[in-house]
């Protein structure tokens, strides 16, 4: 089978949308399937192409048996909603026409958060006459709503017409959140042919490993708890609220405690400003790491704080660094109500807490970091936990649906050749 996968991150990037397509086709490619990918220039989430690649119209790799294929795209930081905005339109557009530069495929799969790929997709599978599967990460644009990225207009009511038309016309969906399923459903979508395959984690990756003693000491942080955040410093995850916890601990002569925050994102400087304004001296800031980097920062950590903004939508979602946390064995402390939730408290992975709520979570700390036994219950059950979560078996999962929706070609039909880039 031919699977071609639309998708605007993929590595060398490394938040989770990337990790999670590029797992998955690994995993296809592993099976035997050709596997192609539709992309664009390495450049999230500052708006800037990685060393090593150009905006090119139309480039060519291989990635561990994954074809790759690289087109020009409106490269802007992940700010702006009118820049962003630009930014996957351009790929919509420059998706298309590359599609046919490539064999005909099988199915073509297309992947939110938004969904202007998923456009793509659809347009893809109707044009070469093939069934188009979205795969639904992020219920754009309610989650433009959520954040208040932009205001309700006549515009975002356009764009949740496109989301249901497009929802409708898929062969199948797959939805990353059983609540997502749910929401689908109340709004008219056929049930039948909505599929759950929840994000997971690369056990070959994540699996727990002596603290990292050099990065530890060139970091300066040797007999401290370490809390760390590790992800996307965005709109959506109101990382200020860990900053006013750092704060209380700060008065409240907590010094063992020390918060750890890695990556980039739109909130990523003001944020740093804020700390250094407030006098921080329990936070260290760093910019993203190579993915095979990113461990070592993993084995460091006493506690993983996930966190997103108090929102009824955002009870909705399964933040994909949850499934990591729990794989490396590190104590989670999840500031997100809802479906996530219920998983750190059914595998007994941590301890929860309201979202935007600073005191809560450094209680929490306090809580972990003077009781080391709870500590260690949570970090193994959460490598247990983690068993159910394997991302190998998820890839499978997805694959069985995927050959499903797989249409036979016509008897005696005959491509023409597709041009090589």
């Amino acid at each position: 089978m031919h699977i071609l996968f639309l998708t605007d991150n993929f590595p060398p990037e490394v938040n989770a949308p990337a990790s999670r397509t590029f797992e998955h086709c690994r995993e296809w490619v592993k099976a035997g399937h050709r596997v192609t990918v539709i992309t664009c220039a390495p450049n999230f989430p500052k708006g800037k192409v990685f060393d090593g690649y150009r905006n090119r119209l139309f480039a060519r790799e291989t990635i561990e048996g994954i074809e790759v294929v690289r087109v020009w795209s409106y490269i802007t930081a992940n700010e702006g909603f009118l820049r962003r905005t630009l930014d996957y339109v351009s790929f919509m557009v420059a998706a298309v026409p590359a599609s046919f530069r490539v064999d005909r495929p099988d199915v073509v799969v297309a992947t939110s958060p938004q969904f202007f790929t998923a456009c793509a997709g659809w347009l893809v599978g109707a044009l070469r006459r093939r069934p188009f599967v979205f795969e639904l990460r992020d219920l754009w644009p309610e989650s433009i709503r959520a954040v208040g990225a932009m205001k309700a207009s006549a515009l975002l009511d356009a764009l949740e017409r496109l989301e249901l038309f497009l929802y409708r016309r898929a062969t199948a969906i797959v939805s990353v959140t059983h609540a997502f399923r749910d929401n689908l459903i109340a709004r008219g979508i056929d049930g039948a042919k909505i599929h759950v395959v929840t994000n997971g984690a690369d056990l070959d990756r994540f699996q727990p490993r002596d603290k990292d003693a050099a990065l530890m000491s060139t970091l300066g942080l040797q007999g401290k708890f370490i809390a760390g955040y590790i992800g996307t410093h965005g709109l959506a995850h109101a990382l200020e609220t860990l900053l006013e916890a750092a704060g209380l601990l700060q008065e409240q002569g907590r010094d063992d405690i020390h918060m750890l925050f890695l990556g980039d994102g739109a909130r990523k400087a003001e944020l740093v400003e804020r700390a250094q304004r407030s006098g921080l001296r329990n936070v260290t800031f760093l910019d993203t790491v190579p993915k095979e980097d990113v461990v070592r920062y993993w084995s460091i950590l006493d506690a993983s704080v996930i966190h997103l903004r108090r929102s009824a939508l955002f009870e909705t979602v399964i933040p994909s660094k949850l499934f990591e946390t729990m794989a490396m064995g590190v104590p989670v402390l999840h500031g997100v109500k809802g479906e996530s939730a219920r998983i750190v408290e059914a595998e007994k992975a941590g301890l929860t807490f309201e979202p935007e709520n600073a005191a809560a979570l450094s209680d929490r700390l306090v809580q972990l970091a003077d009781d080391r036994s709870a500590t260690a219950g949570f970090s193994a059950n959460g490598r247990s936990g983690a068993q159910n979560y394997d991302r190998r078996h998820l890839a499978a999962r997805m694959l069985d649906l995927l050959a499903a929706c797989r249409r036979p070609k016509t008897a005696g039909a005959i491509e023409r050749p597709v041009a090589s880039g």
